[in-house]
């Protein structure tokens, strides 16, 4: 991607963390913005931020992607406005912490739809365009979780099971059309997820987190190099790709230790 071949990213969840990161990255390279997320004050500074630093142009969307009508509106709403997206990043997600039979229904009904569903829906409507036109770009976030079940998360790790899954489906079909999909697969990051969770006292981040900074610049890079999978760091790269050689019962016990609470 280059000034010569300015393109409009749309990023959800593009408030904080890493969406907003990968935001920061496309302006500075000279791409024009569609912000999507549920604060209007947040997204408005970033967008006066990014338009007054690099000169794009960044739209703002308060959008609740829980809301199955959501996908539909940003897609038809960008439309009648002549928006072209030639970028997706699906980036908007968040976990709930606890065993399965305790968490709130309505929370896990919110997390799949906003993970999974919003995720496929705005992939279905955006897609097709981008190969029409033999150019485009895909990013869903995933995370390390997608490689293995996660009690005490059992939800969330499978939505990212999906989103894996789905990415790498997607990426062999497109390939060819000039169209690269490609997932990005965090480990621990410093963002509002944490909090969101309600994982303070969990173990999963006692050995340290990346910066959403740097998990984006890596999930960035990899995108325009046309990778599939991007795993940012080296440990967490380690650990995802040798989980397929453990027995699968013995990954859940040792992810089940990770996500525990410090004092249990």
């Amino acid at each position: 991607m280059s000034e010569r071949h300015k393109l409009t990213a749309l990023v959800t969840g593009a408030s904080g963390g890493i969406g907003e990161e990968l935001a920061r990255l496309f302006a500075a390279d000279g791409h024009d913005l569609v912000l999507v997320a549920r604060s209007r004050e947040k997204l408005e500074r970033l967008a006066e931020e990014l338009q007054g630093k690099h000169g794009v142009s960044a739209r703002v969307l308060v959008s609740d992607l829980a809301r199955p009508e959501s996908p539909r509106e940003i897609f038809e709403g960008l439309g009648a406005d002549g928006v072209r997206v030639d970028a997706l990043v699906n980036n908007a997600g968040f976990g709930s912490y606890g065993p399965f039979a305790e968490t709130d229904l309505k929370s896990e009904l919110d997390l799949l739809q906003v993970n999974v569903v919003a995720l496929t829906h705005l992939s279905k409507l955006f897609l097709p365009g981008m190969v029409a036109r033999r150019r485009g770009y895909l990013m869903n976030v995933a995370s390390t979780a997608a490689f293995q079940p996660g009690p005490l998360m059992a939800v969330y790790y499978a939505s990212k099971a999906y989103v894996l899954s789905l990415s790498e489906a997607l990426a062999n079909e497109c390939a060819g059309t000039g169209v690269v999909v490609s997932a990005l697969c965090p480990g621990p990051t410093e963002t509002g997820f944490v909090a969101a969770a309600g994982m303070e006292q969990s173990k999963l981040f006692d050995l340290g987190a990346m910066t959403a900074r740097d998990v984006a610049a890596a999930g960035y890079r990899g995108l325009l190099a046309g990778k599939t999978i991007v795993i940012p760091g080296l440990r967490n790269s380690l650990v995802a790709r040798s989980i397929g050689f453990l027995p699968r019962g013995l990954v859940t016990k040792v992810v089940r230790g990770i996500q525990e609470k410090r004092n249990h």
